[in-house]
């Protein structure tokens, strides 16, 4: 064999060894944690579900001082989380700035400047050196910094949403069943924040984020990312854990269809709404359970 057919036969190796990596690449949803091919899921369907951190069940996740989302909240504050999006489609991301004016309940203050000649009464602020200040009595040229007895600070900050604000997660998932395995999983794709809104009356959105990227955050906070076990303490688990064994409780909000209607849209009354959640729950549990059969 010539040298030249040798070069030749090593291209084409390597071609064809990129062409079966982008195939294989194209078969996986790139925001999924599992990773199950296209060919080998025999079922698949995408459910949203809401998921109330303040329900009994749902309460290991949601232990007074160490809330779940607080953990995100700071993950994404300081860059261990990059990415956040505005829908469940995952696809458009919020700038850093967009998702802090997302998170902030009430906008910092900007009152005037500080001016020795002026003359300020009690309940007056200022700012001095990057940091506002309030009179606590009359004065006139009395530095804020240094006249703690007449100036108090720092007043007036931005104020954001804590870990226990966002109670309400909405969770998108996709239910599969891997013909090669003969099991039915439940691959989570995105989290969305959701806050109660003081002013317009109603719950909002704050953020999505993938939920590979925040069980990564789980796996590397082993002493924060705690489930608490009320019953037992030594069964205590790791967020991801809780999750991946489905030790919480959520509803049915939509199952994917052609309309995107979400389930109490379908219905006219509420209460029919609610017993249709829980018929969509049987519903998949019966498939899996006649998929088994097969």
């Amino acid at each position: 064999m010539t040298i030249k057919e040798i070069i030749v036969g090593l291209a084409l190796v390597s071609v064809s060894t990129v062409c079966v990596a982008q195939e294989e690449e194209a078969q996986i949803n790139p925001n999924s944690l599992l990773t199950i091919p296209k060919y080998e899921q025999l079922y698949k369907i995408k459910v949203w579900r809401v998921m109330d951190l303040r329900e009994k069940q749902n309460k290991g996740f949601f232990a007074r001082g160490n809330e779940m989302p607080d953990l995100i909240l700071k993950a994404i504050k300081s860059g261990e989380i990059a990415d956040v999006y505005w829908t469940d489609s995952l696809d458009r991301k919020m700038s850093k700035e967009d998702f802090n004016n997302a998170i902030t309940t009430k906008q910092a203050e900007t009152p005037p400047a500080w001016e020795p000649a002026k003359d300020f009464y009690k309940g007056d602020r200022v700012s001095f050196n990057g940091v506002n200040y309030e009179a606590t009595d009359d004065s006139k040229g009395k530095n804020p910094s240094t006249s703690k007895d007449q100036w108090q600070g720092p007043v007036g900050k931005a104020e954001t949403l804590r870990g226990s604000d966002i109670y309400i997660l909405k969770i998108v998932e996709d239910v599969i069943f891997d013909k090669r395995r003969s099991r039915q999983y439940y691959d989570m794709l995105g989290i969305g924040l959701y806050a109660f809104d003081e002013a317009q009356g109603l719950l909002k959105p704050r953020g999505w984020i993938k939920y590979k990227d925040v069980e990564k955050v789980f796996r590397n906070h082993v002493k924060e990312a705690i489930w608490f076990n009320r019953y037992n303490t030594a069964e205590n688990r790791n967020y991801a854990d809780a999750f991946l064994l489905r030790l919480f409780h959520v509803i049915i909000e939509k199952v994917e269809n052609p309309d995107d209607d979400t389930i109490f849209n379908l219905y006219k009354s509420h209460t029919e709404g609610v017993y249709a959640t829980d018929w969509e729950e049987m519903k998949m549990m019966e498939r899996e359970h006649n998929l088994w059969e097969y």
